[in-house]
């Protein structure tokens, strides 16, 4: 965050006073650029921000375009060429909610026409897109924030207090896990009946991937291949990342060893459905050196569930919708085992242990209270409409963003290196300060 703070000071000072009056008496004009599921639920979310008003689509799907007509009046811009909304004078932010192949060149593209982004994490497909969107941002003056939206939550905001007043002692380790067993879940979305050649923009689809033959499936499904996507790593990994940097205040991990395997969605799809990784922390200003353990399937449970299981040296912190803390006091002594010493040995060790911990008790083993704390965020809380009004905010003040580019990288890098570690099976090294893989 304070390098987008540095680079706003470095830029003229009437200038930066222009826009904040602008931004501050007129409408925040937003531009989607790419309207699928996850896109309208992006601009659903910024335009319940007070003085947000929508003024450009783009997206290559036909129906699209012509259903955000239907929504937000017949008058509204419309293109397939994203490059045309970027042009227009009237547009002060887009959102970026594109397959992940595209959300390096365009972020990049948007940052050099002087518009503030908002881009869907993960922020880039691959490790290699990473910098060249962190240098953009750096060199502009524009407000970048990455859609992950853990990071402006009061549920994490409260996970971040308690354990900084070390509610749970010195951390060890951590779980962390997202199950969902839905075949939407599973990104089996809808397709159109009328997609074709002529109603989708294939060539602008495919973008750098590999050239190939029109087939609908990819375009509507394509979280399913690793050409256009970043399998449950990208999706949903960084999720967890997202929300254990910030908590911690931690830069990243420094190695990542992955597995797992295709075992219940075997529809066509070249990414795994189920991953496990194992990911080594080490020790920082903020946090220990501690372990994590991720999971992500597919194939378990009923019902979508995240969350984590902080293990502390006095206690474990629990997070989902969430924050509840178990606290385990300290061992005062360390306890024996002699029943296989003979009688007389039982007797004189106990007397020399009685003799270093005079203060067992009767009662040790006696029930203990509940010392479970939970903490609840309000009814219908949603923060995702929280991370699109501190978006909105930073467009207005001009204040760095919640989830900056190099946030956003640190976040998205460890997910995308379990993809590597997954499929060339190896342990991957990471240097988190400097942000790049370390050779093995």
């Amino acid at each position: 965050m304070s390098l987008n703070r540095r680079h706003f000071l470095q830029a003229s000072a009437g200038a930066a006073l222009a826009t904040r009056l602008r931004a501050a008496n007129d409408n925040v004009q937003v531009a989607i650029i790419g309207l699928g599921l996850q896109g309208s639920g992006d601009i659903r979310a910024s335009l319940a921000q007070a003085g947000t008003k929508l003024v450009a689509v783009s997206d290559i799907y036909d129906g699209r375009r012509d259903h955000a007509k239907e929504i937000w009046g017949k008058d509204l811009f419309t293109t397939r060429d994203y490059r045309e909304v970027l042009a227009r004078r009237d547009v002060d932010a887009v959102i970026i909610a594109t397959p992940d192949h595209w959300h390096s060149t365009i972020t990049i593209d948007a940052l050099k026409a002087g518009k503030d982004v908002y881009c869907e994490k993960p922020m880039v497909q691959m490790i290699a897109d990473g910098m060249p969107v962190v240098e953009a941002s750096k060199n502009s003056d524009r407000i970048i924030q990455i859609g992950s939206q853990r990071v402006s939550s009061i549920v994490y905001a409260k996970a971040r207090d308690l354990y900084r007043q070390g509610a749970i002692g010195e951390l060890n380790m951590i779980e962390a896990w997202y199950d969902r067993n839905s075949a939407i879940g599973a990104w089996q979305y809808s397709i159109p009946l009328d997609a074709s050649p002529q109603t989708l923009d294939w060539d602008r689809f495919l973008g750098r991937a590999p050239k190939r033959p029109f087939e609908a499936k990819r375009a509507f499904r394509w979280r399913n291949y690793r050409d256009y996507g970043t399998g449950v790593a990208g999706d949903l990994f960084v999720h967890l990342f997202s929300g254990i940097h910030f908590i911690l205040d931690s830069m990243g991990p420094e190695r990542v060893y992955a597995t797992g395997g295709l075992r219940f969605w075997k529809d066509g799809r070249d990414v795994p459905d189920v991953m496990l990784a194992l990911v080594d922390y080490p020790k920082t200003d903020t946090h220990p050196a501690f372990n994590m353990a991720l999971r992500v399937d597919f194939v378990d449970g009923a019902t979508e569930t995240s969350g984590f299981r902080f293990v502390g040296s006095e206690g474990i912190m629990t997070l989902g919708n969430d924050v509840t803390v178990s606290k385990h006091p300290r061992e005062t002594e360390p306890g024996y085992t002699i029943s296989t010493f003979t009688t007389a040995m039982q007797r004189e060790y106990l007397e020399d242990y009685r003799k270093k911990y005079p203060k067992i008790q009767a009662n040790a083993d006696a029930m203990r209270p509940d010392a479970d704390e939970k903490f609840l965020p309000p009814p219908g809380y949603n923060d995702h409409l929280d991370h699109h009004r501190r978006f909105i905010e930073s467009v207005r003040s001009r204040r760095p963003a919640v989830e900056d580019a190099v946030f956003g990288f640190r976040a998205a890098a460890p997910a995308l290196l379990s993809n590597v570690s997954y499929f060339e099976r190896r342990a991957c090294r990471w240097d988190a300060k400097n942000m790049r893989e370390i050779s093995a």
